[in-house]
C-alpha cells in the first residue's frame, strides 16, 4: 500500500547515487526522483546527492552512505544499455547483486532504479519527462519502504 509521505514525523533523509555514463538519460532520472521527493516533503536539506562515473560504481558510494547512521534509504539510478558485447551482462548484474547487498548488509532501503533495457528508446520511454519515468517511481519506493520499516 503506497503512501504519499513517510508515516513518522521526522522527515526522511535520502542518499540518492546516480551513475554519469548515459547522462542523457540519468539526468532526466535523477530529475524526477528530486521532483518527487520535493512533492513527497522531503526537505531539500535531508537530500543528498552524488555522482559516480557510471552504473557499476554505484554500489561502493550507496553502501558508504547506507552506513551513515544520517541516512534512512539510498536511491540508486543509473541506465545500462544492451550493446554488442557481453558488457551489459556483466554491468546489470554486478551492478544489480551490488545493490541488493548494500540493502541487506546495512537493513535500510537501498532502491534499485538501475534501467537495464535492450535499447536506448526503451530506456528513453523508463525517464520521460512528463510521463513514466523510474526516478520518480524509485523516489515513491524510498519513502513507502522508509514507512514500512519504521513501522516493524
Amino acid at each position: 500500500m503506497p503512501t504519499k509521505k513517510a508515516s513518522s514525523s521526522k522527515s526522511p533523509r535520502i542518499a540518492v547515487v546516480v551513475a554519469q555514463f548515459n547522462e542523457y538519460i540519468t539526468d532526466r532520472l535523477l530529475a524526477a526522483c528530486l521532483d518527487e521527493l520535493k512533492n513527497l516533503k522531503v526537505p531539500q536539506k535531508n537530500v543528498a546527492v552524488s555522482k559516480v562515473p557510471g552504473s557499476f560504481e554505484i554500489p561502493v558510494v550507496a553502501l558508504k552512505y547506507a552506513k551513515k547512521k544520517t541516512i534512512d534509504a539510498v536511491i540508486c539510478l543509473g541506465a545500462v544499455i544492451r550493446g554488442e558485447t557481453y558488457h551489459f551482462e556483466t554491468v546489470a548484474d554486478g551492478v544489480a547483486q551490488g545493490v541488493m547487498q548494500v540493502s541487506l548488509l546495512s537493513g535500510k532501503p537501498v532502491i534499485f532504479g538501475v534501467l537495464t533495457t535492450d535499447t536506448v528508446d526503451q530506456a528513453n520511454r523508463r525517464a520521460e519527462e512528463k510521463g513514466d519515468n523510474k526516478g520518480r517511481d524509485a523516489a515513491q519506493a524510498a519513502i513507502d519502504m522508509i514507512g514500512i520499516l519504521r513501522n516493524l
